[in-house]
């Protein structure tokens, strides 16, 4: 005998995936640290040659400072956030660039999602709020964004409330 139910929970089931936005790909940074690396070698070659040679070095420093922070910005890049929500259960689950899972359950039927206005300059933050839980997340997410998955999720819990009926 087959379980019905089964298929129509997991039709019902909706799924959201949040990314941070890169907007150089891995190909575009390779080509960017190759002409950093080429223009800083060819004018400190200029300064050895004058007689400043310890200005090679510190190019040398700058081109391995900026490889540096383009890799802990890529790292920051691998956060990523998961909304999942079915008629019975809302789960929101932050993994962190270190593989560090953070879960948190809500009961759809009581879940809110609340988009806030924080500064004059019409900053935002995104919150799951329901029995005396208060989640911030979508951080990485901009203003725009937040506000259209804030609309999106809404529609999606009222449509999974819905259904419970």
């Amino acid at each position: 005998m087959i379980d019905n139910r089964s298929e129509n929970q997991s039709s019902k089931e909706a799924q959201f995936v949040l990314h941070p936005h890169r907007s150089l790909p891995p190909s575009g940074f390779v080509i960017m640290m190759v002409l950093i690396s080429l223009v800083s070698f060819i004018v400190g070659m200029v300064f050895f040659l004058m007689g400043a040679w310890p200005v090679f070095g510190f190019f040398g420093l700058d081109v391995a400072l900026i490889y540096w922070a383009f890799k802990l910005n890529y790292r920051s890049g691998r956060l990523y956030e998961t909304v999942t929500l079915s008629p019975e259960l809302l789960k929101l689950t932050r993994v962190h660039p270190s593989g560090k899972r953070e879960e948190f359950d809500f009961n759809p039927y009581w879940a809110r999602v609340r988009c806030t206005i924080d500064r004059p300059d019409g900053r935002t933050s995104l919150h799951l709020v329901a029995q005396g839980k208060d989640v911030l997340f979508g951080q990485f997410l901009t203003d725009d964004e937040r506000r259209n998955f804030a609309d999106a999720l809404s529609g999606a819990l009222i449509a999974t409330r819905g259904s419970r009926i």
